[in-house]
């Protein structure tokens, strides 16, 4: 079976949660199966493992509908892309497509960087079940990042193929040495400012979490920025406007907790980075995050603040904050990339499988 692994959405420089996704999946994968990656441009090998790769046209460009006549020519037996939208058009090998969430169907407001043009397309597409449902029928398998999203790819009948759920995973420390309880009071956030992120619930509740400071992780526009200072007490947040993922570790490393409002997502990979170092996690109560947190988590409503700090004045009890940080790295056992690739790699053989007995009948 020969494997070819679209790594095309590898960031330039540094990863953001695609890039990542895809080259640690192609890098476990490569440890149980020969496979080849696909990029379209040479600078993206930086961040990806040493393996053989060929190149292809960017997945964003015009090309993209017809890049299966391009696939074609390397005779892969199946092809896995990290995104749904591979272009499908003349295909004749396997593919298995990534539908990580369903956001923007009940939260259909586009990101703010895209153009214009984009963003009015954004809205179009998630008008209607009907666009997705005809891409992902073009394929032959899925993998989603959640029961949560299969589910619901289940009840809207988004696809006739199989959906295999592939979890995130998180690169756990070489040395782990138990956490005590915090000194000082700080909290992380990480993630986008997108308005179902829910991140001026938090900035509100600091108001009754005197001393706390909230450490914001991610990049963040003028306007966002402007909008949390208002909504938070003076002095209270600190930006870091992409950070490292050296600082992004250290100050989960110290945190009284990790958390997070947002009213969706697909996995939530903060939650696992926060829980393998020992760090509590305080999210939102919805089915996602009680599938990814398990016991390990603290739910609050994110329509209530009060909840919120409900539960991290919980944790000012030293007992209540160690028992809380044993289960968050027990938990967090339950996810790694290893683990993951082993699913996919049962995916992708079931897929070529299925493409094959379909071609005898």
């Amino acid at each position: 079976m020969k494997i070819v692994f679209d790594c095309r959405y590898t960031r330039i420089g540094r990863h953001d949660g695609i890039s990542r996704y895809g080259s640690r999946l192609v890098e476990e994968i490569s440890k149980v199966h020969p496979v080849t990656m696909l990029i379209s441009d040479k600078r993206q090998l930086e961040l990806l493992p040493d393996l053989p790769w060929e190149m292809a046209s960017s997945p964003t460009g015009i090309l993209e509908p017809f890049v299966a006549l391009q696939v074609n020519k390397l005779k892969p037996d199946v092809v896995f892309t990290p995104m749904q939208t591979m272009g499908p058009f003349g295909r004749k090998y396997a593919l298995v497509t990534t539908v990580h969430d369903l956001i923007y169907y009940k939260h259909p407001t586009p990101p703010r960087n895209l153009p214009a043009a984009v963003r009015v397309m954004w809205r179009l597409y998630h008008l209607t079940w009907a666009f997705q449902r005809a891409l992902l029928n073009t394929a032959d398998g899925h993998v989603s990042d959640s029961h949560t999203t299969r589910n619901q790819m289940l009840e809207h009948k988004l696809t006739r193929n199989p959906i295999s759920v592939v979890t995130l995973g998180t690169d756990s420390p070489g040395e782990y040495a138990p956490r005590s309880a915090p000194t000082t009071r700080e909290l992380v956030y990480m993630g986008s400012y997108m308005p179902y992120k829910n991140v001026g619930l938090i900035a509100r509740a600091l108001h009754d979490l005197p001393g706390y400071t909230l450490h914001l992780m991610s990049r963040v526009d003028y306007a966002s920025r402007a909008e949390l200072t208002a909504l938070a007490p003076a002095d209270s947040l600190v930006f870091h406007n992409g950070a490292s993922d050296e600082v992004y570790a250290e100050t989960l490393s110290r945190a009284t907790a990790l958390v997070t409002a947002s009213r969706d997502e697909g996995f939530g990979l903060p939650q696992v980075e926060a829980m393998v170092l020992g760090t509590p996690v305080l999210v939102s109560d919805t089915e996602i995050f009680r599938e990814i947190s398990g016991p390990a988590g603290g739910f609050f409503s994110p329509d209530d603040p009060s909840e919120l700090v409900r539960e991290v004045k919980a944790l000012e009890d030293p007992a209540t904050w160690q028992e809380r940080s044993t289960a968050a790295r027990e938990r967090s056992a339950e996810f790694t990339w290893e683990k993951g690739a082993a699913t996919l790699y049962t995916a992708l053989e079931d897929a070529v499988t299925a493409r094959r007995a379909k071609k005898k009948r």
